[in-house]
């Protein structure tokens, strides 16, 4: 069975300096990350998709390029020309690739309205954001609104790790990479869970990337110090962490067997979408070998490599 539907990130960059088909990405005056063109060219991805078996790739914006630092009015125009690039790679080619937004969630009511286009006008199924703004928890009541929003158009929500919680204090080894993106991810699933925005809003289609960060493997002791310590981590919402198992998506992105078979447990084999984190180092280059890789019907790889994700961006194909 073909890989149908990818998850990874996408995007053109706020400063490209072109070397022999690749790209320096810049932070500032730093160059942060030296590309290859399968990271802005579609042809070249095309190209790599059907070298793998990739069908149809999703693409988003890389997440150094949320901008949420900026100034909401620059984040607004950043934000619009990622999502106009990304609709007109989509428009290029709509049977191999399907597009998310991106929004200035330094400003809610940018972001509403940048969102609203992307719906509306883009034709986009979802967004991409990050799991915290600016080191605000996504349980900060200054979003609700949004996620209210995100509700009410039926746009699905992809969350990625970005700006570590300590990261500055890690960087030997790329341990921001290796422990700081799973606690992240953790961070926002819980926040989200302990500040009740999954119990405010239960028809919001939100997944998390890399198999749900650490949460997964760490649930049980998230659950026991909501049991012993309800003074510090019921104050709102007293309803278990458990109970929102089954309620949204994570990806499939956690690079071993044993590992993946723990998730299906934790999750249920209709919440894990296909993740590959393309075209990075961290990421599955052959997408989906994993999952091939085990002891699975075909219906259950069907879910893993197409039908969840699907289901999860609102999508029928």
């Amino acid at each position: 069975m073909p890989n149908w539907v990818q998850k990874f990130g996408y995007g053109e960059f706020i400063h490209l300096e072109h070397r022999n088909c690749k790209a320096c990405m810049m932070k500032g005056d730093q160059v942060f990350r030296e590309v290859d063109a399968n990271c802005f060219d579609e042809t070249v991805r095309i190209k790599e998709m059907d070298e793998t078996g990739v069908n149809i790739q999703v693409l988003s914006t890389i997440p150094v390029l949320f901008n949420y630092w900026s100034k909401p009015a620059d984040g607004l125009e950043t934000s619009r020309f990622f999502n106009d690039h990304i609709a007109e790679t989509v428009n290029k080619e709509p049977q191999r690739f399907i597009g998310l937004g991106t929004v200035p969630l330094q400003d809610i009511d940018l972001s509403i309205r940048e969102m609203e286009r992307c719906i509306q006008e883009l034709k986009m199924p979802g967004i991409e954001i990050g799991t915290n703004v600016n080191q605000k928890n996504l349980a900060d009541p200054e979003f609700t609104p949004f996620f209210e929003a995100a509700e009410k158009m039926g746009c699905a929500i992809f969350v990625h790790p970005w700006d570590m919680m300590g990261e500055k204090d890690i960087q030997q080894y790329w341990l921001p990479w290796l422990v700081g993106m799973p606690a992240e991810t953790t961070r926002a699933i819980c926040s989200m869970i302990f500040g009740g925005v999954l119990e405010k809003f239960p028809k919001l289609r939100i997944a998390f990337a890399h198999g749900g960060g650490s949460f997964p493997y760490t649930l049980g002791r998230i659950e026991h110090g909501f049991m012993v310590r309800p003074d510090l981590v019921q104050v709102d919402n007293p309803i278990p962490p458990r109970s929102y198992l089954g309620k949204f998506w994570v990806d499939s992105l956690v690079h071993d067997a044993a590992a993946f078979e723990f998730l299906r447990n934790c999750m249920t084999d209709d919440k894990i979408c296909l993740g590959s984190d393309y075209p990075f180092p961290l990421g599955e280059h052959h997408p989906g070998c994993l999952i091939n890789s085990l002891p699975l019907y075909e219906k259950q790889k069907e879910k893993f490599l197409m039908k969840n994700a699907l289901d999860w961006l609102g999508l029928q194909r």
